[in-house]
């Protein structure tokens, strides 16, 4: 499957339902069986909420891109150098969308940094691979044990 770079697009406010549904349906299936809080990811983090969140938050739209193929199937937030959030639609993973917009966001958008959740190495691997590195800057995430690593290029 080739990825064509011309589906990567600036958001749009009719694109927040659907960038929280991929939000948070990656949210529960990577990060669930981590934090293991049924009530942040089943009750407060549910599309709804993220969703009318977005619409009142400046700057969400204007960062954010989606790979829209005449379907939405990710995104990509870019805040100055600052990656903040990729995500693609589970079931659409590993065919080139979430390669398209980091590329996109480091090319286009000037990404040059990016916290990830220490246990996802699936996703540091991702990002070693187009090229950032691990560093020593940790935080930790809000009421856990669990931190964040920067990564840069």
């Amino acid at each position: 499957m080739t990825i064509n770079m011309d589906h990567i697009r600036r958001a749009a406010a009719e694109d927040l339902n659907r960038i929280a549904e991929i939000e948070i349906f990656n949210y529960r299936l990577y990060f669930y069986p981590i934090f293991r809080s049924d009530r942040y990811y089943f009750e407060e983090k549910t599309v709804p909420n993220l969703t009318a969140f977005y619409a009142n938050e400046p700057g969400i739209v204007e960062h954010t891109a989606v790979y829209d193929d005449g379907a939405v199937k990710g995104f990509v937030r870019v805040n100055g150098e600052e990656i903040e959030k990729l995500f693609v639609e589970p079931v659409l993973q590993n065919r080139g969308i979430g390669d398209a917009l980091f590329c996109y966001a480091v090319d286009a958008c000037g990404g040059k940094r990016l916290f990830v959740l220490e246990k996802n190495s699936r996703a540091i691997r991702f990002y070693e691979r187009h090229g950032f590195h691990l560093t020593d800057q940790k935080k930790r995430v809000d009421d856990t044990n669990e931190f964040l690593i920067r990564m840069e290029m």
